[in-house]
């Protein structure tokens, strides 16, 4: 159902490309937009079993489009590093792909929350999260991604010289 890559060689092993995506800071959601046209957003995210947590407004293009068509893949980039005298990017990067729709209740709102806030701020006490995230539950939206298939890419210098796997 998913291609296989063109240039095999560059392909990482599933744990590489499960670890980049794992602990990557951001990512760029793919999704079918307005008009026949693309629509790809830079965004903050959490993973857990399998599952891709983002949070959002409860209005907006993005869940438009989510609501329009539940396919979208999700792009990580770990390394990327210009060799200007080699004409080419050292890079490391992860692509899901998969469904995604709205979380189905507050328990799984709260724990989409809750992994994004241990990510994102994991020295803000559990109190002042909890009140953060409680205040603010009625007006957040959550979204899960549920993983269908995941693949890793390097630049072929990378893995020719043993840096990654």
């Amino acid at each position: 159902m998913f291609r296989k890559m063109r240039r095999v060689k560059c392909e990482l092993e599933n744990e590489t490309a499960e670890k980049i995506l794992r602990e990557g800071s951001h990512g760029v959601l793919a999704l079918s937009g307005d008009d026949g046209y693309n629509y790809a957003v830079p965004i903050n995210y959490a993973v857990s079993d399998n599952k891709i947590y983002f949070h959002s407004a409860i209005t907006g293009h993005k869940l438009d489009a989510i609501k329009n068509n539940d396919k979208v893949s999700f792009c990580v980039v770990d390394r990327h590093e210009v060799i200007a005298e080699e004409f080419t990017t050292y890079f490391t990067s992860a692509i899901v792909f998969g469904k995604i729709r709205m979380a189905e209740n507050d328990d799984e709102k709260i724990l989409g929350l809750n992994l994004l806030a241990e990510k994102y701020s994991p020295a803000v006490d559990t109190e002042k999260r909890n009140t953060e995230i409680h205040g603010k539950l009625k007006a957040t939206a959550v979204m899960v991604l549920e993983i269908e298939h995941l693949s890793g890419k390097a630049a072929r210098e990378l893995i020719r010289n043993g840096e990654i796997h």
